[in-house]
């Protein structure tokens, strides 16, 4: 079981989140996100323009290089 923050993970808070695989984390972190954001909390909301920007970015690979960072991150805990 590894453990990431969701700042760790983009987000805007300490907040933990447990689970063996990479996917289950994201998949907890993101839905902490729309948690967040159904609440309209400005930290997670600027967090989120940040990722949204990414997406954007001119760089096409820019998304994926950020995912294979915190999956690495994630496999060395």
């Amino acid at each position: 079981m590894k453990k990431m923050t969701c700042k760790q993970l983009g987000g805007a808070c300490d907040q933990e989140f447990q689970a063996d695989t990479f996917e289950d984390i994201s998949e907890m972190s993101k839905k902490h996100g729309m948690e967040m954001f159904q609440k309209g909390d400005k930290a997670h909301l600027e967090a989120m323009n940040k990722m949204r920007e990414l997406m954007k970015s001119s760089d096409s690979n820019a998304m994926k290089k950020w995912l294979e960072n915190k999956r690495k991150e994630f496999d060395a805990l």
